[in-house]
């Protein structure tokens, strides 16, 4: 039997003991943090050009996240993501609408050709977009187009043809995936149009079963009845630049 003198001697310990693994050890339930710890506010206050306001509550904005000092990476891509429809193209020169495009698709070039495609005038440097979502088949450079690109469709069935970039965009390489709106490149006059005003020389072609390297062989379509009266225009609705 214990006396009273022996259970103090045994109890104190023990309640020391526990009062340091309390104080001293992390608990194998704590929520443990990598320092540095970033505060960042529940709610967006940081105004840009496209939300004239705050965010909405509970949304904070990847500008406020990049102030913060914890940048905000866009979620990638899924195939599975990716939509499409040729009734709903986005023209592919920010800034111009359908009552800006002209048809130069049976327009005679050099050698005897026929243009088979549409070039838009814009300033140099004006942003050059995806018209849908799909996937980079090719990034190079030649004589006649310059620096050129094509973009093909989900489904396949749709290759499009931008040519004469000044450069592309960062990111925009072979087999990325892109959504509708981002930026490819920027416009300008290079490979054969080196002495002629700034444009893109977009086209349009219905690829089918080719292989990628293989799609310029398809039929070409003219863009621009497809541009002048997209669904994505209908309504006055703005169809804009995702960046």
């Amino acid at each position: 039997m214990l006396r009273r003198g022996m259970l103090i001697a045994v109890v104190l310990p023990v309640v020391a003991l526990a009062v340091i693994a309390s104080k001293g050890v992390p608990q194998p339930d704590a929520q443990q943090f990598d320092l540095p710890v970033y505060l960042v506010a529940a709610v967006d206050t940081i105004t840009t050009p496209d939300s004239p306001g705050p965010e909405p509550e509970g949304r904070v904005s990847p500008a406020a996240m990049e102030q913060a000092g914890v940048p905000v990476e866009p979620p990638p891509v899924e195939p599975a993501n990716l939509v499409f429809s040729i009734s709903n193209l986005l023209i592919p020169v920010a800034g111009i609408g359908p009552e800006d495009l002209v048809d130069t698709f049976t327009d005679r070039r050099s050698g005897g050709r026929i243009h088979n495609a549409m070039d838009i005038v814009a300033e140099r440097g004006t942003p050059v977009v995806a018209v849908s979502d799909g996937r980079i088949i090719r990034k190079h450079t030649n004589r006649l187009g310059g620096h050129v690109l094509y973009l093909r469709s989900p489904n396949g069935r749709y290759a499009f043809y931008y040519a004469h970039l000044d450069d592309y965009a960062d990111g925009i390489e072979h087999d990325a995936l892109v959504l509708q709106g981002d930026t490819l490149g920027f416009v300008g006059n290079s490979g054969n149009a080196r002495h002629t005003v700034s444009h893109l020389h977009f086209q349009i072609i219905e690829a089918g079963r080719r292989s990628d390297r293989r799609v310029y062989g398809g039929r070409k379509l003219n863009p621009y009845p497809l541009l002048r009266h997209s669904d994505a225009y209908a309504d006055n609705r703005n169809a804009t630049v995702r960046g």
